[in-house]
Formats: C-alpha cells, sequence, structure tokens
C-alpha cells in the first residue's frame, strides 16, 4: 500500500511539475520554432517528452486505478484522483495528440494557441490531483 500511494503521489507531483514546463515554456516556444523545419522540431519534441510522459502517465493510471478499487483508506479521494487522471487522459488522446499530428505537418499558430490553451486543461487537472496528493499525505 505504502509503495502504491508513494507511486502515485510521486508520478502526479513530477507530471504537474512538466505540465506547467510544457503550459509556460515548450508549447509557448513552438511560435518561436523555424518554420522551414517546424515539423521535424516537433517530431523530436513528441519522441523526447514520450520517454518521460508516458511511463509516468501510466503508472499513474495504475497506481491511481489500484488505489481506488483496493484500498479502502481516503477512497472518496482516491476516486477522486482516478477520475482525473481519466479525463487527463481523454483531453491527451482526443484532443492535445491530434493536435501535435496536426503541426508535423507544418507551422500553424492557429494550432499552437490551440494547443496552448488546450493544454490548460490539462494543466489544471494534473494541479487538482498534485493537490488531492497533498491533502492525502497531510490530513
Amino acid at each position: 500500500m505504502q509503495l502504491l500511494l508513494a507511486a502515485n503521489l510521486i508520478t502526479s507531483f513530477l507530471l504537474c511539475g512538466l505540465i506547467w514546463t510544457v503550459q509556460l515554456v515548450h508549447y509557448p516556444m513552438f511560435h518561436r520554432f523555424e518554420k522551414e523545419s517546424f515539423g521535424e522540431h516537433i517530431k523530436f519534441h513528441g519522441f523526447r517528452i514520450s520517454l518521460i510522459v508516458v511511463p509516468l502517465m501510466v503508472i499513474e493510471l495504475v497506481s491511481s486505478f489500484s488505489l481506488a478499487f483496493f484500498v479502502s483508506s481516503d477512497n472518496v479521494l482516491h476516486l477522486i484522483g482516478f477520475f482525473i487522471v481519466l479525463l487527463i487522459w481523454l483531453v491527451t488522446f482526443f484532443v492535445q495528440v491530434p493536435l501535435h499530428s496536426k503541426l508535423t505537418m507544418g507551422y500553424s499558430a492557429e494550432t499552437v494557441n490551440k494547443l496552448v490553451s488546450t493544454n490548460f486543461i490539462r494543466t489544471v487537472l494534473w494541479s487538482i490531483k498534485a493537490i488531492i496528493g497533498v491533502f492525502i499525505l497531510f490530513v
């Protein structure tokens, strides 16, 4: 139980910090990439960021599910956390991934702006998930 909780909290905190970095630095920086090789920059970014994000998201999903459905203490908070993680996955795969795919074809200010604005949903959700984690730790 403690290892599961630690894995969940650590991944949530890491992903929260990472999404704020992506929100405030990475995605806005897409406007500054060279337009001639923009698609290559996006492919590079997508591959490299996935090496960090995918394992963390999978650990967070599995640990959130396990805590929500197999651990009795703080069950309501873990259920809320799991629901938040599901929302993050839905936004990631039905909004963010298609926008990234579109950008691999070339620069579009409108698409980058949409990437930034819709990513704020994940930023808020991961922030709430981290706050729930702090609440679980200290209350």
